[in-house]
């Protein structure tokens, strides 16, 4: 069974003064966290063995979900100080996650995807990773951010093309990570474009429910439809 990383390390600058009190991921919306919320989709989609990275205000976020028992999870943890950026967050914790490769999520991302479309995405990484290391899944750019990232063309992540924006929920195989010592400060991207670039990464295109909660107009806006 393969683990899934959530991804709650990030101090969430732009939600101040929010986040001075609690970690961002902690932030309620349709009387939820986010962080719950995602944890109950993985659970749904047949992931339940979790590790959860964590930096600011960590013993918080370890308090809420505890080791995952009343989600029906085992969420193990694994702390940083200071946070470590993406890539180094998910080195890091890769001594956690069971053999093989891994679904890393965002923990300040709400959607509706179906995780348990992934399992197959894993089972596919893990058959050749030689030639498909990682699996993106990819979203229209949001007005923030409306250049965005990269493409797709058969199926397959390009750099050029009309571009998509990532959406923070991919499929890696550790072997991606070789060579990178633990505690390495290291964004994903665009470390990870040398993957792309050597056409080694596959990818989709999600249309459903996706928000990225950066600010407290957004959080207040997801928080008001999720209540309706």
């Amino acid at each position: 069974m393969a683990s899934a990383l959530i991804l709650a390390a990030g101090r969430g600058e732009r939600l101040r003064p929010l986040t001075d009190a609690k970690p961002k991921p902690l932030l309620e919306v349709g009387g939820r966290t986010l962080i719950e919320w995602q944890v109950e989709r993985l659970v749904r989609g047949g992931f339940t063995d979790l590790v959860v990275n964590h930096a600011h205000m960590g013993e918080m976020i370890v308090a809420a979900l505890g080791n995952g028992t009343r989600f029906g999870a085992r969420i193990r943890y694994s702390p940083e100080s200071p946070a470590l950026e993406t890539a180094g967050g998910v080195v890091k914790a890769l001594h956690l996650l069971a053999p093989g490769p891994f679904l890393v999520v965002s923990s300040d991302i709400y959607t509706d995807f179906d995780y348990a479309t992934l399992h197959a995405k894993v089972e596919r990484v893990a058959a050749d990773p030689a030639s498909c290391t990682a699996h993106f899944v990819l979203v229209d750019n949001p007005p923030w951010h409306s250049a965005g990232d990269m493409g797709l063309a058969g199926g397959v992540v390009v750099r050029d093309g009309p571009r998509l924006t990532y959406g923070n929920i991919a499929v890696f195989h550790p072997r991606m990570f070789d060579g990178i010592e633990p505690g390495t400060w290291l964004k994903l991207f665009p470390w990870a474009y040398r993957f792309v670039e050597e056409g080694r990464v596959t990818g989709e295109r999600y249309t459903g429910v996706w928000d990225n909660i950066g600010t407290a107009a957004q959080l207040a806006d997801l928080d008001r439809r999720l209540k309706k």
